[in-house]
């Protein structure tokens, strides 16, 4: 067996794993939810209209403040809604499974043992580290 094949079974086993199924099923959720998809499409909108402003040389303070509200009033009915919410919690969970398989492998090369190497949590910057070990 080669490495590109052996990798192939592991893309199969992540899309086996309790955590991708869930996540594959939120995110089929929130595209399925005509409401989400809709508060969306109105957020891009908020985001074009803010931009364009933006972009003006002489732009209007009131129409950005007012582009500015509509952006964050959407983007917050967008994160309220349920199905996004299950979606970010699935997300967070797949992120921390495949950054622990990505660790592993990181770690191997660096010629660990396969068998026992686990990846830390530490990020290399003590200026958020709560202390180590």
């Amino acid at each position: 067996m080669d490495v590109i094949e052996i990798t192939r079974q592991l893309g199969q086993a992540i899309q086996q794993d309790p955590v991708y199924i869930r996540y594959a099923m939120c995110k089929e959720q929130n595209d399925q939810d005509s409401e989400l998809q809709n508060l969306i499409g109105e957020f891009n909108l908020n985001r074009i209209a803010l931009n364009n402003e933006l972009s003006k040389e002489d732009k209007d303070e009131a129409k950005v403040q007012e582009y500015n509200k509509k952006l964050r009033d959407s983007y917050n009915l967008v994160m309220q809604n349920q199905n996004m919410i299950a979606f970010n919690e699935a997300k967070v969970q797949m992120d921390q499974l495949i950054n622990r398989v990505n660790g592993i492998i990181a770690l191997c090369v660096e010629g660990q043992d396969p068998e026992t190497c686990e990846p830390s949590a530490c990020s290399g910057s003590c200026a958020t580290c709560g202390g180590c070990h």
